[in-house]
């Protein structure tokens, strides 16, 4: 094993000191992407997004719970990440890893502090009832890249969610007995309605090994990359998260070059996912 990755290591550098890459793409170039939604009919909204061969279905559940002290007034969203042993041999099934942990955060990251998600709208009783938003992402196939896959099938899903209003109507017209502005929220809504959403930010993640970054790493780049670096942008051209990774670092000039290279693949990345959810 020890020996095939050296002799993988010194293939991909010497393309790499050529300026190329294993599938042909250029440094700052994106593998082909695919949106589907809609997959799953038992969801609230689902999506499948496929980044060359890494492929990630996102599901979404609502429910009706309490708001957290400090944002009485606010729906809550909660991202969970499931590594299957099917998409790679590396995958092990029990308990959620450290992985499967990072990868939740980092979407839940991009998408929280980016206001995806109108939180301020699902509220129904100010302190006391409120919508709650499941993000669950599970990878089908491991190729390179989770974090742009994960993030941008939340996003399709999330785009694709109903309120659920007649699924839950029985709490809800028990809950109207107790709390007048559950009654008031019916009567807005009387049927299901598009989860409220805001602009969303597009992640896109490089990757750097012997002084080379590259963008959208496959899964062989991943496996000898020193450092990695995920951006998520606004439509806006502004930075909602970053997330640093492995034991590398990245100069200035770097940095600079992959927020660039983000910002400008991001603009293509949200004109697929604009039309994949009928934006």
């Amino acid at each position: 094993m020890a020996l095939t990755s050296s002799i993988k290591r010194d293939y991909l550098y010497n393309l790499a000191k050529n300026g190329k890459r294993v599938d042909g793409r250029k440094f700052d170039e994106f593998r082909d992407i695919k949106i589907e939604t809609g997959l799953i009919s038992k969801a609230e909204g689902s999506a499948r997004v496929k980044i060359g061969n890494t492929q990630v279905i996102a599901g979404i559940k609502m429910d009706i719970g309490d708001p957290y002290p400090d944002s009485p007034d606010k729906g809550v969203m909660i991202t969970a990440a499931e590594l299957i042993p099917l998409a790679s041999p590396d995958f092990e099934s029990g308990p959620p890893r450290e992985n499967a942990i990072e990868l939740a955060r980092v979407v839940d990251r991009g998408i929280r502090e980016s206001e995806v998600i109108g939180l301020d709208k699902l509220c129904m009783e100010s302190g006391e009832k409120i919508w709650l938003v499941f993000i669950d992402i599970h990878i089908i196939d491991f190729d390179g890249n989770l974090f742009d896959a994960a993030s941008l099938a939340a996003l399709a899903a999330l785009f694709n969610t109903a309120v659920p209003i007649e699924r839950l109507r029985p709490t809800l017209e028990k809950l109207q007995e107790k709390f007048p502005s559950v009654k008031g929220y019916l009567e807005e809504h009387p049927k299901d309605y598009q989860l409220p959403m805001n602009e969303p930010p597009i992640s896109c993640t490089s990757v750097k090994f012997n002084d080379v970054v590259v963008l959208d790493p496959s899964l062989d780049e991943e496996e000898i990359a020193e450092a990695r670096l995920t951006v998520a942008t606004d439509k806006n051209g502004d930075i909602r998260a970053m997330q640093k990774g492995l034991d590398g670092s990245f100069t200035v000039e770097e940095i600079k070059k992959i927020i660039n290279v983000s910002l400008d693949n991001g603009r293509e990345i949200r004109i697929k996912l604009d039309k994949s959810t009928g934006k």
